[in-house]
């Protein structure tokens, strides 16, 4: 499809706001007409949250932005359902800390892009993992992120699937990591919990940087210092 009537609905779980958000919306620049459908609060670890019960508020900032007080797969189906049914990509992200591995299962960046392909449209989902004590170079992000979608969204699109994307975080010194294709690993996130008040409260403290790896899965290909690119089947 040419770029010039190419469709682009971003999104994220970050919200609306989010600096991600904005280095995505730098990243497809050349890639079509960007309609921002994204929620109006954080909404990070909700995975594929749906509001069916009372009413969802709907912010038009703009004519290319839109803010939903709901989840990241409710502004998709709000989206398809009237905002801008006629997308053809969903490209979800940048979201501030990896989604690698079983982290899809749980990811409001993911399921946005889960939902539109449930629906016959195909999309990215992008996330920056995040090493301990360091911040994202949101610039650097957004010029990372240009490269795998300028290569991810001219090939033939797989109905019921998607790509998932995690770029990595090694020092200022690497401009240009290589991405690798290469498969989720289904190792769990180690499952750590500090409690306080006799057990009434409790607190995930699990180590992300620490988590099991396989070689060449993703976790492994991302922590080592370059892209991992996964091909996600939903059906």
């Amino acid at each position: 499809m040419p770029e010039k009537n190419r469709v682009l609905l971003l999104t994220n779980d970050d919200g609306v706001e989010a600096p991600g958000l904005k280095a995505l919306f730098e990243a497809t620049a050349n890639h079509g007409d960007r309609k921002v459908v994204a929620p109006r609060f954080h909404a990070s670890g909700c995975s594929h949250a749906v509001t069916i019960s009372g009413p969802i508020r709907i912010e038009r900032r703009s004519q290319n932005e839109t803010a939903v007080h709901g989840s990241p797969a409710d502004c998709v189906r709000i989206a398809l359902t009237r905002l801008e049914p006629g997308f053809d990509w969903v490209v979800s992200g940048i979201n501030e800390g990896g989604n690698l591995g079983s982290d899809v299962f749980h990811s409001g960046t993911v399921a946005a892009v889960r939902e539109a392909v449930l629906r016959g449209r195909p999309g990215i989902a992008i996330s920056h993992y995040k090493a301990r004590g360091r911040s994202i170079d949101w610039r650097r992000a957004s010029d990372w992120a240009a490269r795998v979608i300028a290569d991810l969204i001219e090939r033939p699109w797989e109905p019921g699937t998607f790509w998932n994307v995690n770029l990595p975080h090694p020092g200022p010194e690497i401009l240009e990591p290589e991405f690798v294709f290469c498969p989720l690993d289904p190792s769990p996130l180690p499952l750590e919990f500090r409690f306080e008040n006799d057990g009434e409260l409790a607190h995930y403290c699990g180590d992300y940087q620490g988590r099991e790896r396989i070689p060449g899965a993703d976790i492994d290909v991302c922590f080592g210092g370059r892209i991992a690119v996964s091909l996600i089947r939903v059906s």
